[in-house]
């Protein structure tokens, strides 16, 4: 677990207090055109796990903070109580009730994972997110608070302080917990599997399965376990059962293709097949640069090896904003066999990024037709054909794509936007799945802010500036909210701010009159 996104977590809910807005002025308010992105980069399609938190004195960070370090010190009951604490106090917020629920649900503080949940009053913002949280993490058999502070100090000192032996075996001296819970069971094969006793650890987590074999977490770790002990073909197929399993939300499909990389990792033979599928881990894990370095030390003078390690080298590059390194592993793997539908795809990204949709256009298609799997690239398409002036196309495939998955944030978040009917569903069905999505937060805004709920806005574009302090569209719509107090010299810092980030964005030019 990276203590950089738990503490990450703490800042969403200092930033979204609500703020009260009067209704006088709102026919001053002029609304940009939400089809109209105002630049030319194509929507990201990956999860972006925010890698800047801005540390404040803020005494709900501080409590979450110290929460955290208490329970990676094993000083697990005091943590628990520091949880509970919290949310108990906190200002309400929907999305850092399920954010913290995901956490809380990692160390196994199920009880207070379950009241984060139901802190949250807008089920369209959360029902997906906790379906996915009680069906990867939560047993089968209800623990008393008690016995998951037992637990956590026995998963703590395991994961975080070297005593996995010790741990273990304390745990194995409760027989009764050992025989009515398959978490505790859980535990015990993860004691094993660090301590390296993989025989042991095989029988346990079968054990916690056989007790709840709904637990997606646990068939996770078996997996682990196989692929440890050179079985990883029976890995795979527990993954490929996971994968089936049709979690939504953005964050745990990422855990999952995490997953399917690591389990690669370990069982394949081929040392260049494993530091690709190294790369592609960390990759999935958002370490740019230990995915560089392992991509970069796999590059072979066995050209049918090289395709694909461009291909990811492109992708890593691309995220990381190094276009010109980018183009050329894309390029590179292009020239092998006529590339594969990663490099087509990044391809397409850089004719997008300099405008040339119709030659995106190409290389999406292109992607598409190498991978019928992934509708990542279809996705794309149906936002270059927006960019073509071609709404009815790109309306077409975004329905087919939410025919073949409930999972594209981006499909609901432009339905949502063509359709005023379902506008407000489909936005938040969006940031339900993917809750790092900053226009789909933005654009809840503005349809707050079109009906006059001004401590919604308020309270999404806080979530927005979080994700990304640096996002024009966030500036221009806080400008709104300025002038609609009106407070017109904040307004006016703001539309500047928008114009500053992105020269091009005529809505902010109208309001300054320029």
């Amino acid at each position: 677990m990276r203590l950089k996104n738990i503490i990450a977590i703490s800042a969403i809910s200092i930033m979204i207090c609500p703020a009260v807005y009067s209704a006088d002025g709102f026919s001053l308010i002029k609304f940009a055109n939400p089809l109209d992105m105002g630049n030319d980069t194509p929507v990201n399609t990956t999860v972006v796990i925010p890698k800047k938190v801005t540390l404040t004195h803020n005494d709900i960070h501080n409590h979450y903070a110290i929460a955290l370090d208490r329970f990676m010190q094993s000083n697990v009951k005091s943590s628990y109580a520091d949880f509970k604490v919290l949310l108990e106090t906190m200002s309400p917020s929907d999305t850092a009730y399920i954010l913290i629920s995901e956490k809380l649900a990692y160390i196994g503080f199920f009880t207070l994972s379950d009241y984060a949940i139901s802190k949250a009053s807008d089920k369209d913002l959360t029902a997906i997110m906790a379906d996915d949280i009680k069906r990867y993490y939560f047993p089968s058999k209800k623990l008393t608070p008690e016995d998951e502070i037992y637990l956590g100090e026995l998963y703590s000192n395991i994961n975080y302080n070297a005593q996995s032996r010790e741990a273990t075996e304390e745990l194995l001296k409760n027989t009764a917990l050992m025989a009515n819970s398959d978490y505790a069971n859980y535990i015990a094969a993860l004691g094993f599997l660090r301590s390296n006793n993989l025989i042991d650890a095989e029988n346990y987590i079968n054990n916690a399965i056989a007790m709840n074999p709904q637990n997606l977490n646990y068939k996770r770790l078996k997996a682990e376990i196989l692929a440890q002990n050179k079985q990883g073909k029976d890995a795979l197929k527990i993954v490929d059962y996971i994968k089936s399993r049709h979690l939504a939300s953005s964050e745990f499909i990422r855990k999952i293709n995490s997953l399917e990389m690591y389990v690669k990792y370990l069982s394949d033979k081929n040392e260049i097949n494993r530091k690709y599928y190294l790369g592609y881990y960390y990759y999935y894990e958002n370490e740019p640069i230990k995915a560089i370095r392992t991509l970069q030390s796999a590059v072979t003078n066995k050209k049918k090896y090289n395709k694909n390690i461009y291909a990811l080298l492109s992708r890593v590059y691309y995220d990381n904003h190094d276009f010109e390194k980018s183009l050329d592993m894309a390029a590179k793997a292009n020239k092998l066999d006529g590339g594969n539908s990663l490099a087509l795809g990044v391809l397409g990204d850089l004719s997008f990024k300099n405008s040339d949709y119709k030659t995106a256009l190409k290389y999406y298609k292109k992607a598409e037709a190498k991978d019928k799997n992934s509708f990542v690239n279809s996705e794309k398409a149906a936002f270059t054909y927006l960019k073509l002036g071609e709404k009815q196309k790109a309306g077409e495939l975004y329905a087919r794509i939410l025919k073949a998955t409930s999972s594209s944030y981006l499909s609901y978040y432009h339905i949502g936007l063509f359709d005023k009917s379902k506008e407000l569903a489909y936005l938040k069905k969006s940031v339900a799945i993917n809750p790092y999505f900053t226009d789909g937060w933005i654009d809840l805004a503005r349809c707050e802010i079109e009906r006059q709920n001004f401590d919604s806005a308020h309270r999404y574009l806080a979530i927005a500036k979080y994700i990304d302090e640096n996002n024009f569209r966030y500036y221009y719509y806080q400008g709104l909210m300025f002038k609609h107090q009106g407070n017109l010299n904040e307004a006016k810092y703001n539309f500047k701010k928008s114009l500053i980030l992105n020269p091009d964005f005529t809505p902010a030019k109208e309001e300054l009159s320029i």
